[in-house]
């Protein structure tokens, strides 16, 4: 069987960990892993950095925050250990944790198990089939997922201190508002017409929910053998508890199907355009049958999920052109995030 499992790749040398003080805070964590491991790094993601611990007959995953000025409350280690510890027991779709602590020369670090597996990226693993049936159920399972995510009782879990009561809706624009105006450059769109916009057309707090904030198909791992179905689901950082249907909103900025035309096509991260992919309007048909869901105007969602991914981007652009990112692709997101505002204004200018 052909290995499509994800692998890592050589460590960035901005990003390099100090092998010794690594081997040394493992040890404290798990006493049976000895001597120095190899050390590799995931390529993917532009958020918290992973890294791949390689011992004799075992691996290990170290997760630490990106380099530079982060946002107050992003790449939060303890919140993602809190919300790991507290799904294993009630939602068999996260890894292990093994430890939160300091290491030495590097700051607060997050040991896990490894969830072998596949993860998509752009494009379907060289030599990998996926045949319509099989995307199209992959696509039912992702949102099955979530769907189990958003039933779960923060409460009832130990995760009601993520909770920060009513008006949610409001603090998240007015939050992503601020970041994208702290973050802005001027070879970038201002988004002012957009950010007005969403000031203005807020709806009201639906029941808070548990929600991922960043769940799209390069955190799910999937089996190998049945690549249908998921295993694992990955990056908790900004979990939180809020308006589940704005978690919805945030997966579906990502979700470049195969009729998109200009920039938005071009800044495809995940294989959604393939035969069998659901279309974003199926996406939310399908979580709206699934949850019981009453019509429900999803523009606001939509628009939303698309200025928080271009404020995303932004900030790790930003971060790139400082000196303080290291990934050669960060040189690209100044593009995307112009993208994301044409994104933006043609779903204003189509209405709901």
């Amino acid at each position: 069987m052909t290995n499509w499992n994800d692998e890592p790749a050589e460590v960035r040398s901005l990003e390099a960990l100090p092998p010794e003080a690594v081997a040394h805070w493992v040890r404290t964590l798990l006493p049976e892993l000895h001597g120095i491991p190899e050390i590799l790094q995931y390529p993917g993601g532009a958020s918290n950095l992973t890294y791949l611990l390689r011992y004799p007959g075992r691996d290990v995953i170290l997760r630490r925050p990106p380099l530079g000025r982060k946002a107050k409350g992003a790449h939060d280690m303890k919140r993602e250990a809190m919300v790991l510890q507290a799904l294993k027991p009630v939602f068999d779709y996260v890894p292990e944790v093994y430890g939160l602590g300091e290491v030495e020369g590097v700051g607060e670090c997050l040991l896990m198990q490894r969830l072998r597996g596949i993860i998509l990226r752009k494009d379907l693993p060289e030599g990998m089939d996926l045949p319509a049936g099989s995307a199209q159920q992959l696509c039912h399972q992702m949102l099955d997922r979530l769907i189990e995510l958003h039933q779960l009782n923060p409460a009832a879990i130990g995760l009601s201190e993520l909770d920060k009561g009513h008006g949610y809706v409001q603090r998240q624009i007015q939050g992503w508002t601020e970041r994208y105006q702290s973050a802005w450059t001027d070879d970038v769109p201002n988004f002012t017409a957009i950010m007005n916009w969403l000031a203005q057309n807020q709806p009201e707090d639906r029941p808070h929910r548990l929600i991922h904030n960043d769940y799209r198909f390069d955190n799910l791992v999937l089996d190998a053998r049945h690549p249908e179905q998921i295993i694992g689901i990955l990056d908790w950082e900004m979990a939180t508890v809020g308006d589940p249907l704005m978690d919805l909103g945030n997966s579906l900025a990502y979700w470049v199907q195969a009729d998109d035309q200009g920039l938005f096509r071009s800044m495809r991260r995940q294989p959604t355009h393939i035969p069998g992919m659901l279309t974003r309007q199926q996406v939310i048909n399908y979580y709206a049958e699934k949850t019981g869901l009453e019509h429900t105007d999803f523009l606001f969602y939509e628009v939303y999920g698309l200025f928080r991914l271009a404020v995303i981007v932004q900030q790790i652009y930003e971060r790139f052109l400082k000196g303080k990112a290291a990934n050669p692709l960060y040189g690209q997101f100044g593009a995307m995030v112009q993208a994301l505002e044409l994104r933006c204004q043609k779903r204003l200018n189509q209405g709901s």
